[in-house]
């Protein structure tokens, strides 16, 4: 470097990741002192395109980068998501059947923010399921409600919610955004070798068809690739796969039976014997797909289950236009994360698996955790560092223990699912919080970081959805809790009173759209 300054940042990498942060740093050029961003990407990527869920924080984002609700919605085949729905989880499926499911909504329960509302559930928990008890949202997915309506603005709600989205089409339309509004370079050309400096910070790259590029801070969103992160630094990927043994999925795109086809307001994940299942629902189709362990399960017998699935959820699919694809992948994430000048940020950072949606909203908390802490001088990076790996994972390690916990709870038998409970493969933090768990619900104090990945209340959906209630002496019900109770059931009646459905908002969006903030 010739300077210790930070003048140039270099994104290597296209897709959401790449172009989430292109567009959250050019969109925010007082916190990089007006760095200028450049962004590399090889032609000719493939793009899964397969259905993707965001948390409801991608709104806030969307914002930040300045693309319009609407824009947003009809460019990227978007729909709304209010949650996760987990079908069969909890047992096995009699005669090959279950019709048992829970919720984790986006909303949080009832007074949250004042008042542990659980213990108060378990006297009624035979007559009512937890989240329908202490959220109107999981009544609105039951009929797929829409989470506000036409009369809403850009981005405003009346239940909380994030997307469902075409991977490929989200970063067309961050990419055009990026470049016309935001005057982000987009250089379209193979990175064919990594040039450092006496200190081994990367100081350029040399591209197949625009000569060398240079740079002060270079973020990889190269993906599995990891160009930077991996195949220059060769920093190690912390495998997880003794802990979360999914290596696999088959994917599919499958078209609605016709147009005015309801549109799930959640991601629905069923399970099954050596996997699970997810279903998402975009404007124009389905991605569905089945994510599997290959030490349980053969990538035919994998495909088996997902057409058994395809079959019961719509019986007139012509299965032979379909094309289901292959995938692969290793779960586990970087050593580092911030090494010398580079920074990997998306899959070349790590992934799990896609439950409960995590990929893209690491994605937006790492870009966060770095423009809160933008090096405006080089020698600040080893500090800045060191602080933005501590914050990052822990928020891995949290994430794969809660997404443990789903396995963790289920009693289906199959060796699949058994060989989760071993205690070898469990976390000792979750360990320890389920042993307390069992006598107390999760609240505030258990998940006490400013910025947690997933709160108490995400617990609680999850351990009483799965039907995992404490050892907990009966509550009396006072006035004001019989009330809180009442007002969340009124909310419900009235919000499926006055609320359209997915498919009809997203229809009046298409023809009219939004109104601006």
């Amino acid at each position: 470097m010739a300077t210790s300054t930070i003048n140039h940042i270099v994104i290597i990498g296209g897709g959401s990741a790449g172009w989430l942060s292109a567009g959250l740093i050019a969109a925010q050029p007082h916190l990089t002192h007006n760095a200028k961003v450049t962004l590399i990407e090889s032609p000719n990527v493939p793009t899964l395109g397969v259905g993707e869920g965001t948390w409801p924080t991608m709104r806030q984002t969307l914002k930040t980068i300045g693309i319009s609700e609407t824009q947003f919605i009809r460019q990227c085949d978007a729909s709304f998501k209010q949650g996760s729905r987990f079908d069969g989880w909890c047992h096995d499926a009699k005669n090959g059947e279950s019709n048992e499911y829970y919720y984790h909504p986006f909303s949080l329960p009832v007074a949250y923010q004042s008042l542990n509302i659980a213990p108060y559930w378990f006297a009624q928990h035979n007559a009512v399921s937890f989240s329908h008890a202490v959220s109107s949202q999981t009544y609105f997915c039951d009929q797929n409600k829409a989470p506000k309506t036409h009369m809403h603005a850009d981005y405003q709600t009346h239940a909380n919610y994030g997307y469902h989205l075409d991977a490929g089409k989200f970063a067309q339309l961050l990419q055009q955004h990026c470049v016309d509004k935001l005057r982000v370079n987009h250089i379209i050309s193979h990175v064919d070798e990594v040039i450092s400096d006496e200190d081994d910070y990367i100081s350029a790259v040399q591209t197949s068809d625009h000569g060398l590029i240079t740079g002060d801070l270079f973020i990889d969103c190269s993906g599995h690739h990891g160009r930077l992160i991996d195949k220059y630094y060769k920093v190690p990927l912390q495998t997880q796969d003794h802990i979360l043994f999914n290596d696999s999925a088959v994917a599919v795109q499958v078209p609605y039976a016709d147009d005015e086809q309801e549109i799930l307001s959640y991601t629905k994940a069923t399970a099954q014997d050596t996997g699970w299942v997810w279903d998402i629902g975009l404007q124009s189709r389905r991605g569905v797909g089945m994510v599997y362990s290959s030490k349980f399960e053969s990538t035919q017998g994998a495909k088996d289950k997902l057409i058994n699935y395809l079959n019961t959820t719509q019986s007139d699919l012509d299965l032979s236009k379909l094309t289901i694809r292959e995938l692969k992948f290793t779960p586990g994430y970087r050593e580092q994360f911030w090494h010398k000048n580079c920074i990997a940020i998306g899959m070349s950072a790590g992934f799990i698996e896609p439950l409960e949606a995590s990929a893209l909203v690491m994605v937006e908390l790492s870009l966060n955790t770095l423009l809160a802490n933008f090096p405006t001088n080089r020698k600040a990076m080893p500090q800045l560092a060191k602080r933005f790996d501590q914050q990052t994972h822990y928020r891995w390690q949290r994430i794969i223990e809660f997404l443990k916990l789903h396995y963790v709870l289920s009693t289906r038998t199959s060796e699949y699912w058994q060989a989760h409970k071993a205690p070898r493969s469990i976390p000792s933090a979750l360990i320890d919080n389920l042993a307390l768990w069992r006598y107390q619900s999760p609240w505030l104090n258990d998940f006490d970081r400013a910025q947690e990945v997933f709160s108490a209340a995400s617990y609680q959906y999850i351990l009483y959805g799965m039907k995992q209630l404490p050892q907990f002496p009966q509550m009396k019900m006072p006035a004001a809790i019989i009330e809180h109770f009442t007002n969340s059931q009124q909310d419900a009646k009235q919000g499926l009173a006055k609320l359209p459905t997915n498919r009809q908002l997203l229809n009046h969006i298409k023809k009219f759209g939004l109104q601006p903030i």
